[in-house]
């Protein structure tokens, strides 16, 4: 998943806000594929602009604001982004605060390390059209593939699994960690029993075959945990099958995360491992902090593009009249109220934000809005650990997958090849930073015995940590070391850990059975209202930056569509359907309006 991790250790939070001028009747953004979107890539840089074709304000900076904005400025629209904290939203990278020295710049942290898999199309398409010195594909020439990953596994042997792709070479393997990866895969194949093996790869199969419909109904009423017969198999099964796969991807619970967005994304996720469909690589990070090597250079386009952006201003309302958007009520930073006008609206705030700004005119205009009131939101929030010496870890994403807290973790340095970290960050001891995603905070730790919303800010670094090393040192030479912990950095989003009431700015939506029904479409029945976010009704189901990328594309296109423009449509590519198994389904399609099981489906 693209992740939401941030740092641990150095728990400093902060983050500044640029402000500016508000400034009416302007476009305003609101918010957080192979085919390429249409529409000129540096369009309006460098030559006199046409009059506009009509003002956008587009709410909300995130991945999908600034992707509508994108998609707007390419056709001629005046786009005024208002954002209330960063551009970038989850997906940007921060300083530390106080963690500069000698010159060099503060250490980077983040909401969560960045995934960009090569299941995505619509966010990749983007990123080539975003110029980047000395790269011919744009930002997207920043993306770097890791080769491996790790499943950490706590008392035995992890695993250790090479990433297949063209071109990849494995990492080179020692006497020692040869012993240990046979170790490792004769453990698990021992212990996870041949027919729960045979089983699951069934319940697959099942999944692969059943129609559209079939997944839209049936599959999306049932938890994945009671589509894998979890509670009838192995401690291994659920932990590795069940539970890993759920808390760890996407990051929410087995007993009841919809079979429909589990599936759909581990059927992705395997064709591109088979390089069926795929923009590139499985897994893809960025070869520098998020900011350097795609926010910042992307806001610098968006700027020669004419997008005006108004940082540190706040929605409150969207004021509806008259069948249609009258005006955003946004706080400035100067807390003052205003009334924003535009021609049209873009909301691209995330859905705990944006229902919150939609009042009860508004949603007796669009009944859809308030079905969102059902969507739900938890905790997945990062902590950076920064450290002195390089861990001699896998290179590539550990997933360890019996923390108590669903750890997932990377070692960035050295995926960010050409640059010294102790030259450039910090005060030159850090040379690698630890980037942890939490996805569990709502179950006790080992260490204190309290959750991770019970914790303060210290003790949940503590208790990462001592989880981490749980997970990692438990066979062989350590790979963490409490004298190479310099310090840690929680996301600032969180507040109020050890107190009856933590709060977090940056929840992430997750997908419980039934949510695919409650999502709302990119266009509203408000003729002069869009929506753009990662809960918004995509292909990929499922709350990432390529259904934010997605969502936006579809409200700039329901957006042409309403006013008759002749603008190119933006491209929105779907996930990958090996054609293979189009006959299955189609007969599948039958049996489903029989009212029949899928054909493989034995119970």
């Amino acid at each position: 998943m693209d992740g939401t991790g941030t740092t641990r250790r150095t728990f400093v939070a902060g983050a500044t806000a640029v402000t500016g001028a508000g400034l009416a009747g302007t476009a305003v953004v609101a918010g957080a594929g192979q085919a390429r979107a249409a529409g000129p890539a540096t369009a309006g840089a460098g030559r006199a602009r046409p009059a506009p074709a009509g003002t956008v304000a587009v709410l909300g900076g995130g991945v999908a604001g600034l992707t509508a904005a994108h998609e707007l400025a390419e056709r001629g629209f005046a786009v005024t982004v208002y954002e209330r904290r960063a551009l970038g939203g989850k997906a940007r990278s921060m300083d530390v605060p106080g963690s500069a020295a000698g010159g060099r710049r503060p250490l980077p942290a983040e909401h969560g390390f960045r995934f960009i898999p090569g299941i995505y199309h619509n966010l990749p398409d983007t990123m080539r059209r975003i110029p980047y010195p000395g790269n011919p594909d744009g930002v997207y020439g920043n993306l770097v593939a890791p080769g491996e990953m790790m499943m950490a596994r706590t008392g035995r042997e992890d695993l250790r699994l090479p990433i297949p792709w063209p071109g990849h070479r494995p990492e080179p393997l020692t006497l020692d960690e040869l012993r240990r990866a046979l170790t490792a895969l004769l453990e698990t194949a021992v212990r996870l029993p041949a027919h729960e093996v045979a089983y699951f790869v069934g319940r697959a199969l099942v999944f692969l075959t059943s129609c559209q419909e079939r997944r839209d109904g049936q599959w999306e009423r049932t938890p994945w945990w009671e589509f894998t017969r979890a509670a009838r198999m192995s401690a291994d099964y659920r932990r590795l099958l069940a539970v890993g796969v759920t808390r760890n991807i996407v990051a929410t619970k087995a007993e009841e995360a919809s079979t429909r967005t589990v599936g759909t994304l581990g059927e992705a996720f395997v064709l591109n491992a088979l390089g069926r469909g795929a923009d590139g690589p499985p897994d893809r990070i960025l070869n520098a902090p998020t900011n350097e090597a795609w926010i910042d250079p992307w806001v610098a386009h968006l700027r020669a593009l004419g997008v005006e952006f108004r940082v540190g201003w706040t929605l409150r309302e969207l004021r509806h009249g008259d069948g249609r958007i009258t005006a955003a009520l946004v706080d400035g930073p100067d807390g003052t109220r205003r009334a924003v006008a535009a021609d049209h609206y873009v909301c691209a705030l995330p859905v705990e934000h944006a229902r919150r700004t939609w009042g009860p005119a508004l949603r007796a205009a669009d009944p859809r809005l308030a079905r969102c009131d059902r969507l739900r939101t938890d905790w997945m929030t990062g902590i950076q650990f920064y450290l002195t010496e390089r861990p001699p870890l896998v290179r590539g994403h550990v997933n360890c997958v019996d923390s108590p807290w669903a750890l997932t973790a990377i070692a960035q340095a050295h995926h960010w090849a050409g640059r010294d970290f102790a030259g450039v960050y910090g005060d030159g001891t850090v040379v690698d930073c630890l980037s942890v995603d939490v996805s569990e905070w709502d179950r006790p730790g080992v260490l204190y015995g309290k959750t991770a919303k019970q914790c303060t800010g210290e003790q949940v670094a503590r208790e990462v940590w001592a989880q981490l090393k749980a997970a990692l040192n438990d066979t062989g030479a350590p790979a963490l070391r409490d004298g190479a912990l310099h310090s840690w950095f929680l996301d600032p989003g969180v507040d109020g850990l050890g107190t009856p009431h933590p709060t977090n700015e940056d929840e992430l939506l997750i997908h419980p059975v039934g949510t695919f029904h409650d999502r709302p479409p990119a266009a509203t029945r408000v003729p002069n209202l869009f929506l753009a976010g990662d809960y918004v009704s995509v292909d990929i189901d499922l709350a990432t930056m390529e259904g934010a990328n997605a969502s936006a594309r579809q409200a700039v296109n329901a957006l042409l569509d309403r006013t008759g423009s002749t603008a190119p449509r933006c491209a929105v590519t779907p996930l990958f359907r090996p054609p293979e198994l189009e006959p299955l389904k189609r007969h599948d399609l039958a049996r489903y309006r029989l009212g029949l099981p899928n054909a493989l489906d034995f119970g």
